[in-house]
């Protein structure tokens, strides 16, 4: 069960979503806000549920998933603190999540309710600005994503998922990057079948490039990896 209490931050979180606004308005906006505790593997937020909350993540980690009428899970994108979901709820009209969001990790997190954060994008346009950006970003990845998908093979997409999750999640080591995927998460995230996405990563780990343990992989050399996509 998650855990809910009034926001109690000492410090700003960092995020884009609270850019360009004073420590004042700052003090406002997250004073409106709920502290959440979500358990590893929690599913936040459903797609098409009502979107009546925007989450701020401030620790752990998350990321975007749908699932299909075939009933298969789509990995979309992986959330670092700092991010938001359900942004929907800051718009004028009822919306619906479009994709659910769950935790990776033990997750801490800040919670407007709809009407609240309503009344703060009237008060404070910036917000509203700062909202429009990060739904700017998400289109930009979206089309890339596209580009990818339509002009890239899947030994480029799986490469080019492998750098982005190290570059974002990954955890700097001896010897390279370490991130949590399994082969399915990363089939389903390059779009690719597990079994070309098994068949690439035991050909990387064959170059040195890679190293793949149960849940976990460890890049050892993005350049190298990606010199064997071409």
């Amino acid at each position: 069960m998650p855990v809910s209490r009034p926001a109690t931050v000492t410090a700003s979180p960092k995020s884009r979503f609270l850019d360009g606004l004073s420590p004042f308005d700052l003090n406002v906006i997250l004073g409106a806000a709920k502290e959440r505790h979500f358990a590893s593997n929690s599913v936040v937020v459903n797609q098409g549920n009502s979107a009546d909350h925007l989450f701020l993540l401030i620790r752990g980690r998350a990321r975007f998933f749908i699932n299909t009428q075939d009933g298969r899970k789509i990995i979309l994108l992986w959330l670092t603190p700092g991010e938001i979901f359900g942004g929907a709820a800051i718009l004028s009209a009822p919306s619906l999540y479009l994709a659910s969001t769950e935790t990776l990790k033990d997750s801490v997190m800040l919670e407007w309710d709809r009407a609240a954060l309503r009344s703060l994008a009237g008060r404070y346009p910036r917000l509203l600005e700062n909202a429009m950006l990060i739904a700017y970003d998400y289109f930009l990845w979206y089309v890339a994503d596209h580009v990818a998908l339509i002009s890239h093979s899947a030994r480029q997409r799986l490469a080019g998922v492998m750098v982005y999750l190290a570059q974002t999640i990954g955890e700097k080591v001896q010897g390279g990057f370490e991130f949590d995927a399994t082969n399915e998460e990363l089939a389903g995230a390059a779009n690719v079948t597990p079994f070309t996405a098994s068949r690439l990563l035991s050909e990387w780990q064959n170059t040195g490039a890679v190293l793949k343990q149960r849940g976990k992989v460890l890049l050892r050399s993005p350049e190298r990896l990606l010199l064997h996509t071409v």
